[in-house]
């Protein structure tokens, strides 16, 4: 399942996408040019239980080391994804 991203300098997403429907999505706005605020999650019933919202969590996780920034993650879901697996906590 390949996890995509959408970001236009302001705001952004993760996201799953089958048909042009999207199936699960991870929310961001830009706080300043060093930080991301993940603000929502949401995995469609389809998706659910398969680890789809870790994975999107993972891949910000991947792209705030890419460009050197952090982020604050706000989603209940995310910050439970950070509080779960310490090797994430890098780009707090």
């Amino acid at each position: 399942m390949e996890i995509l991203q959408k970001d236009d300098g302001k705001k952004g997403s993760f996201y799953v996408e089958q048909d042009n429907v999207k199936l699960a999505e991870m929310t961001y706005v830009w706080a300043g040019t060093d930080r991301i605020i993940i603000d929502h999650t949401e995995v469609k019933d389809a998706l659910k239980g398969q680890g789809v919202g870790k994975q999107m969590v993972v891949k910000a996780v991947e792209f705030a080391r890419a460009k050197g920034i952090s982020i604050v993650p706000l989603c209940p879901f995310a910050k439970s994804v950070f509080k779960k697996v310490k090797e994430l906590n890098d780009v707090l």
